[in-house]
């Protein structure tokens, strides 16, 4: 970058360079996000800005970023949530920018991509393999063998690194099982470091950094924001601006990476890993603490933890001290071969995690119910056994301290305001209470009153973008409002029959979100005993190629859960009717969702609205996203869940989905699908 700050074009004058470029036409919407993006960067004063799909909110916020990080010299980070939008900023939106904008600014702005350190391939692992003295024999033995699924990926990834120019694993296609991925790369705390590395200036994660650094705009994820936000030492180059772009994950994925975790067979590998380091003794203390633990744990109740038994509060405390006492034998780092290096960094990386988890655990109860900042649960999973884990019970004020004290911040995306405001998630995120800039389609901003006096914390502005979407004439709002309320032993007759009729009406066309996998598959069977009409179930094939299929043969259905009620995008006449089981509430045992409600409770609030419903209203309007994708679709989303409309919450529920045009009349949604079926 250039230490100079040259002059710059305004930010209108770059829009639509970057428009005209990339063969689109400006709306009234992305102007005014771009305007409101410009003056957030100059002012200081965060944004939250809604932006609907078709907007063309990248280039909204890339334009004036890319100006700002010129004009000033620095760095500007971008973090996404999902991979998929990461590689459309990177492989298509950047590229094209960066061009259009060259004979504006004098040259090209430059642009990287940084992930975690897990996410490049090592070489020194590559060259020297696993470290860890007792892995698993048959591990070794299918690693080693050309024959195995592993050794032949393991092979393959050997020839990859002598031809990738980044180690970035999203660039090996296809790809490998996270098992032999673990073979070639190592975490941030298992690396030996630049200076100790013996093929430390070939390293592919610190190239990446190294881009990064020179880079104008740096294009990163939720995760390493978060890692970044809340470590002593930075992972991201310098920044005072940071744009979050599909905003509305960004409290999971901060709650996710502040998490931490504690197994038996954890305590036993940082023992094992210690046991040829450190004096026999020393190790085998841990691995007694680790073997007292399992029983323990297999003892315990398989849920939330609201106190800790004195048994259980003894055996960490005894896992605590031993990972200490470990750490402590290993001493500082001291001069040795890099082999005996990369052992010492895996077992202080298991150590460390061990005991972190153990310590935190341990003070997470405190006396006095309203001082708890974490929650604790126990969980029985198939594979890894019992699981005991501890989470932020919020992350506001670590999103305050750590992100928003810092720095500028942008946060976007399609799906911002809950029940007809940005309070909800501003809320979660740390952010006062205030009312939003409101915008028509039109892209006409209407004053704010200023904020209430009472309000603390840093200032911000909310911002609706607007739509290029007719949604009244464009869909319809169908909820079936004759239906019993949702059970627990699966989807009632009366809704497969409900969706059975709609689905027949649509001529297929379907994309099913059910609340769970079991709902998804009966729905599924039900349906394909019934009907003509290819039915996709989620797990039938990956779910890349479900998508692909599904958009690909319009009278095909797709059924699914979770992932498919953000990750699908499908324009045009294959996707014309989404239909909704449930209203997506978290489960009532839920750890994380009930400590949350419990702590609004005991606040005075309703837990239930502040925490249950406005996990909800997020996923219902990321589902009804799903239908308009372009200004030409047209198509229903059927609610088959009663409550949306006779349910006191429901008028919050409803004015959080886009203003589509509402019926509970069967037959006019039956009617309305047949027609639309029928149109050429």
């Amino acid at each position: 970058m250039s230490a100079s700050a040259p002059t710059v074009p305004d930010v209108a004058t770059l829009l639509a360079a970057a428009v005209r470029a990339v063969g689109g036409s400006q709306r009234a919407g992305q102007i005014l996000m771009a305007e409101a993006v410009d003056r957030a960067i100059r002012t200081g004063e965060h944004l939250a800005v809604q932006a609907g799909t078709g907007t063309g909110k990248s280039l909204a916020y890339l334009v004036p970023a890319i100006r700002y990080a010129v004009e000033s010299g620095t760095t500007v980070v971008v973090c996404t949530a999902t991979i998929a939008l990461q590689r459309q900023l990177v492989d298509r939106d950047l590229p094209r920018l960066a061009a259009a904008l060259e004979p504006q600014l004098g040259s090209a702005p430059s642009f990287a991509i940084l992930k975690g350190r897990r996410n490049y391939l090592c070489l020194h692992r590559l060259n020297t393999g696993p470290t860890d003295e007792g892995e698993d024999l048959f591990e070794a033995a299918a690693a080693a063998s050309p024959t195995s699924v592993l050794g032949r990926q393991i092979a393959r990834l050997h020839e990859w690194s002598a031809k990738t120019d980044t180690g970035d694993r999203d660039e090996l296609v296809p790809g490998v099982t996270d098992r032999a991925w673990r073979h070639v790369s190592v975490g941030a705390r298992e690396c030996l470091g630049l200076s100790r590395c013996p093929v430390g200036m070939d390293c592919f994660a610190e190239q990446a950094r190294a881009r990064a650094g020179r880079a104008e705009v740096v294009v990163t994820n939720h995760a390493l924001l978060a890692i970044d936000a809340m470590g002593d030492r930075p992972v991201l180059p310098d920044h005072s601006v940071v744009i979050i772009d599909e905003a509305h994950d960004l409290v999971d994925r901060v709650t996710s990476a502040a998490t931490e975790e504690l197994t038996a067979s954890m305590v036993e590998t940082a023992a094992r890993r210690c046991a040829r380091l450190v004096d026999q003794q020393v190790s085998d203390e841990l691995a007694a603490a680790g073997d007292k633990l399992a029983l323990l744990l297999a003892e315990a109740d398989v849920q939330r933890w609201d106190t800790l038994s004195t048994l259980v509060a003894t055996g960490l405390a005894a896992v605590r001290d031993a990972a200490h006492h470990c750490t402590t034998a290993l001493g500082s780092e001291r001069r040795e071969d890099s082999d005996n290096a990369a052992r010492r960094r895996l077992a202080l990386a298991a150590l460390e995690q061990v005991h972190s988890a153990a310590a935190r655990i341990l003070v997470a109860f405190p006396d006095e119910e309203t001082d708890r900042r974490d929650v604790v649960w126990l969980s029985d999973e198939s594979v890894r056994g019992r699981v005991l884990r501890v989470a932020p019970l919020h992350v506001a004020g670590l999103l305050q301290q750590r992100l928003f004290d810092k720095r500028t911040v942008v946060l976007t995306s399609a799906t911002l305001t809950l029940g007809g405001s940005f309070d909800a998630l501003a809320a979660q995120w740390g952010l006062p209470r205030q009312r939003p800039i409101g915008a028509p389609a039109s892209g006409t901003a209407t004053e704010r009153p200023p904020p209430a006096e009472d309000d603390t914390g840093p200032a911000w502005v909310g911002v609706d973008a607007g739509s290029p979407f007719d949604h009244r004439r464009a869909g319809i709002l169908y909820t079936a409002a004759h239906l019993p309320p949702p059970g627990r032993d699966g989807l009632a007759p009366a809704c497969l029959d409900e969706l059975c009729a709609l689905v027949t009406a649509a001529g297929g066309r379907t994309l099913g979100l059910f609340s769970s996998m079991r709902a998804a598959k009966q729905a599924a069977e039900a349906l394909r005993s019934r009907l003509d009409v290819p039915i996709l179930c989620q797990g039938d094939d990956a779910t890349g190629l479900l998508v692909q299929q599904f958009a690909q043969d319009e009278p095909t259905c797709l059924f699914g859960t979770l992932s498919l009620w953000q990750g699908v995008d499908v324009p045009g006449r294959s996707l014309s009717l989404v239909v909704v089981d449930r209203i997506p509430f978290p489960r009532p045992d839920d750890p994380l969702s009930s400590a949350r409600q419990r702590a609004v409770a005991a606040r005075g609030g309703n837990g239930f609205l502040t925490v249950a419903a406005t996990h909800a209203a997020l996923l219902l309007a990321q589902g009804a996203g799903r239908l308009l994708r372009s200004t030409e679709d047209r198509g229903m989303v059927a609610i088959l869940d009663p409550r949306l409309v006779t349910a006191r919450y429901g008028a919050f529920l409803r004015a959080s989905l886009p203003p589509f045009w509402p019926t509970t009349d069967p037959a006019v949604a039956r009617s309305a699908l047949t027609r639309l079926a029928a149109a050429s």
